[in-house]
């Protein structure tokens, strides 16, 4: 299992209450910081995910840890009949229903306040799932995946897209010093919590990644599933089938 990290050091709070918090804390200004602190190539990586689960055929698809809805929405304007958004932050929903309804995408996109451990869904429900950056964030990883499992129908895919960290020299070393000292800084200048992009990247540099975290997806019943580093392998999606 990964090393526990946790927003709030000092904080008595779980790791569920405190990541909780802290979206809602930074959920103002959540997208421009993705944006700046990503050059922007996490739109890429999310319209590759998409393409996954449109060559699934996929209709019915809940996205996990939706956040302030990029994913859900990108999924919707793909054609997907319907698209339940899913996230533990009420501050994040309330930043992605506003998208949602500029978009005129209500009658497409239900955005919900829900836990990834305790899903208000029946069994097989689902075409497909998907994550994006959340799965690092689940406070019992394999009961979150479980549950996935559970609301996924048989043959339906899950897409995880997730950070990661890079091998190979100078890549490796360049992603360091900017996770530990460049992500941080930009954080703490432009967002209402401190925290929050100190606990980012170092959730990020102990979760389990590529066969690692592939081997968890078989071990808890997935017939199959496959790893497709991203840039360099600053992030990686996964897509397994159940």
């Amino acid at each position: 299992m990964p090393k526990k990290v946790i927003p709030y050091k000092e904080s008595e709070l779980g790791k569920k209450e405190q990541v909780t918090q802290m979206f809602d804390n930074v959920s103002s200004n959540y997208d421009f910081l993705n944006r700046i602190l990503t050059f922007g190539i996490d739109v890429s990586w999310r319209k590759k995910v998409v393409k996954f689960v449109t060559d699934q055929n996929a209709k019915i698809v809940l996205d996990i840890a939706t956040g302030t809805g990029d994913l859900a929405i990108m999924l919707a304007q793909a054609n997907i009949d319907k698209v339940t958004g899913l996230d533990i932050s009420s501050g994040m929903l309330e930043v992605g229903k506003k998208k949602v309804a500029q978009l005129n995408l209500e009658n497409k996109i239900e955005m919900i306040l829900g836990d990834s451990e305790k899903l208000p869904f029946k069994d097989q429900t689902f075409d497909a799932i998907t994550v994006g950056f959340g799965v690092r964030n689940f406070e019992d990883l394999e009961k979150g995946l479980s549950e996935i499992y559970r609301v996924l129908k048989p043959k339906g895919t899950f897409i995880v897209l997730e950070t990661s960290q890079p091998t190979k020299f100078p890549i490796k070393q360049g992603f360091t010093f900017y996770s530990k000292y460049i992500i941080p800084t930009v954080g703490k200048i432009f967002s209402k919590d401190k925290n929050a992009y100190s606990y980012l990247p170092e959730s990020a540099a102990v979760f389990p990644y590529g066969e690692e975290f592939n081997n968890i997806l078989l071990k808890i019943g997935f017939k199959s599933s496959k790893v497709y580093p991203q840039t360099f392998g600053a992030a990686t999606i996964y897509k397994a089938i159940k």
